[in-house]
């Protein structure tokens, strides 16, 4: 199949999918059948790409261009290709981790559930392999709006109240700055395509430039920069597998692939360098990284916990795309993936406990670890990834990011990236601590999942393997970092 073809499957697939989800929404068996093979595929034909990218074979296709000029295409580099594929292989993950949720809980709605789940998938295919800022822009709009249904998937007051708040942040920011910045950038200089080393240099002033950096940075609000995040917290009413989806495979990754993508093919590190509100960028992104980290520490809701904690490890990546060093850049895409391979185990081990338990917070987990001892060992291996240590693989993008730093004596990111490591400590080890080492408390449920008090077996297949990928991106790293090392041009 011709590079085109590749590219024009990996797009079309989950629309197609989930066309044929709502086709076969009568039959459970038949609709879960078309998910699972649909994500298999789709993952199927994301990684067949990857030999071409690290080949250094052209991969790409236009499909119309509405204004001269200005074409909706798709092309594939090495950031768009690791972050297309951490979402096609999480999509399977995720697709058994809903069957086990959705079923066990006895969730309302599911086939719609399914149906904009692969939509939005398909929409994070179009952002990862979008050619310019204008195709980015259609398929970052239409993730907003196929998983605002998941977000309502309750259907109550606190669902609609969030939905709201997460239309009108994700909405707003985009309309009201990131258009503007894409329009700005189209008349200053000529072309919205994403380029090796920029296309500002020497096209627009360090003025200009600056402020269109600060227009981009808070536009691009699914990046949840402070205080640009509270869309995020208040997506937590959403089911588990919505969090999951948001937290790890496609929303906030969006925001930061696109954070990262405009950075280095829209400025272009260099021009970057000329800017005095990059350091404002890097300073804005480490309160963000403290701050939520804070913040997290206080909460007594798993979920919101983890919420919070994903604002924070976002700001990572921003951090370290403005560090506007070659290693640093380098941890911001290795981040990317290793983020979503914790995170979304992590929450895949909060809706375990939820089945299976029926536990919501951090003060009722004592001695659950021994009842479902595979569950909070994946939480534990998530845990570690999220404060970096070895072998999780979150030890190696923090690495990467303290090395960019110290090579350009950036030492307030060396700083903000120690101390907010402590308090991802302070705030998932206690978790841990108190999961396996202190007594359960009297009067808790009884266990109603299988397994000694484990939820439904697809549940834990799903963080299981979430887990051990967290693992081996850890001990075999080469095709990430060959990927990364592409996007510097080392």
């Amino acid at each position: 199949m011709s590079g085109e073809w590749l590219i024009l499957g990996a797009v079309g697939l989950p629309l197609l999918a989930s066309l044929l989800i709502w086709l076969t929404g009568g039959s459970p068996n038949q609709r879960e059948t078309v998910t699972l093979a649909a994500a298999v595929t789709l993952f199927v034909i994301v990684g067949s790409m990857l030999p071409l990218q690290l080949a250094g074979a052209p991969l790409r296709v236009e499909l119309l261009s509405p204004v001269p000029g200005v074409a909706i295409a798709f092309e594939v580099e090495p950031l768009g290709m690791t972050f297309a594929c951490v979402a096609s292989f999480l999509w399977i993950v995720n697709s058994v981790f809903s069957i086990g949720y959705m079923r066990g809980n006895d969730e309302p709605r599911q086939t719609r559930f399914y149906v904009c789940f692969a939509i939005a998938l398909g929409s994070t295919m179009g952002l990862a392999f979008a050619e310019n800022l204008f195709t980015l822009f259609l398929c970052y709009e239409s993730l907003t709006l196929s998983t605002y249904p998941l977000v309502t998937h309750h259907k109550n007051d606190e669902a609609r109240r969030s939905g709201r708040t997460y239309l009108a942040l994700l909405l707003g920011t985009s309309v009201v700055l990131l258009l503007p910045a894409i329009i700005a950038t189209w008349v200053l200089t000529g072309s919205l395509s994403f380029e090796a080393g920029g296309i500002m240099a020497g096209k627009v002033s360090p003025l200009v430039g600056g402020i269109l950096l600060l227009v981009f940075m808070y536009g691009i609000g699914k990046a949840a920069l402070m205080p640009m995040h509270r869309w995020l917290p208040a997506a937590m009413v959403a089911p588990t597998p919505v969090s999951a989806l948001l937290h790890a495979v496609a929303v906030v990754k969006a925001g930061v692939f696109t954070v990262v993508k405009v950075t280095v093919y829209i400025f272009g590190l260099d021009y970057l360098r000329e800017l005095a509100t990059a350091d404002l960028v890097l300073y804005l992104a480490g309160f963000t990284i403290i701050t939520a980290s804070v913040i997290a520490l206080r909460q007594d809701n798993l979920k919101r916990r983890l919420a919070y904690s994903t604002v924070s490890q976002l700001s990572y990546v921003i951090l370290a795309a403005l560090i506007l060093s070659p290693l640093s850049t380098m941890g911001a895409l290795l981040h990317i993936a290793v983020h979503a391979f914790g995170k979304i185990t992590l929450f895949m081990a909060a809706g375990a406990i939820y089945t299976a338990a029926h536990k919501t917070e951090v003060s009722q987990l004592a001695g659950i670890g021994r009842r479902m001892p595979w569950t909070m060992g994946a939480f534990a291996v998530g845990a570690l990834s999220m404060i970096g240590v070895p072998p999780a693989a979150g030890f190696l993008s923090k690495w990467y990011m303290l090395l960019g730093a110290l090579q350009v004596e950036q030492f307030f990111a060396v700083a903000v990236i120690v101390v907010s490591t402590l308090l991802n400590a302070a705030y998932f080890l206690p978790i841990v601590h108190a999961a396996f080492l202190k007594p359960e408390a009297s009067g808790g449920q009884e266990p109603t999942g299988p397994g000694h008090g484990e939820a439904p077996l697809p549940i834990v297949l799903a963080l299981v393997t979430t887990a051990a990928g967290t693992l081996l991106l850890f001990l075999f790293p080469g095709p990430a970092l060959e990927l990364a090392n592409m996007l510097v041009g080392r």
